[in-house]
């Protein structure tokens, strides 16, 4: 890994790139494979493939305005990746832990980006659920790698707050 003095996690960013191409492929698969809402099991009675378009957020979050909401959430998406991207190049050497989990946001943050400004929403085409009873929004692999990383971000601010009592005691 390059100098992080200078750098700091910058090449983290590669991560970053590679969650956003993962995203993007998958993405131009379920949509050139499957036709909107259609479901093909995985799991019987728990996972589905599905094609589902968010002009909302997470949770179909305003999925119903006028529009507005486009650019809106890709305005956030754009601070929060440029808010991201200085915080990589300022950790430390040994904050590889925090890196990760950036990177992962990051690269799901930028997947979803590139959905809202290019085709007006974003794809989903995972389906958890229960026995056709119990359903969580469909999502897809950008929101899993924004979530994972938002956990890695949890564990290492539990981690830093462990290693600071410890260090105080």
């Amino acid at each position: 890994m390059p100098d992080t003095s200078r750098f700091g996690h910058l090449p983290w960013l590669l991560l970053s790139v590679l969650i956003l191409v993962v995203d993007r492929v998958s993405k131009d698969f379920f949509e050139g494979s499957l036709s909107m809402y259609q479901r093909i099991q995985v799991i019987p009675d728990y996972f589905d493939w599905t094609l589902a378009y968010n002009t909302g957020a997470a949770f179909s979050f305003l999925a119903d305005a006028d529009g507005w909401q486009r650019w809106f959430f890709a305005a956030i998406a754009v601070v929060v990746s440029a808010v991201l991207v200085v915080w990589l190049k300022r950790l430390k050497r040994h904050e590889t832990l925090l890196a990760v989990a950036l990177a992962m946001v990051l690269g799901g943050a930028l997947g979803n980006l590139c959905d809202r400004v290019v085709l007006g929403h974003v794809v989903d085409f995972i389906l958890v659920h229960w026995q056709n009873r119990w359903y969580f929004p469909a999502f897809n692999l950008a929101d899993s790698f924004i979530t994972i990383g938002a956990i890695l971000l949890a564990l290492d601010m539990f981690k830093s707050d462990k290693s600071a009592k410890e260090a105080a005691q």
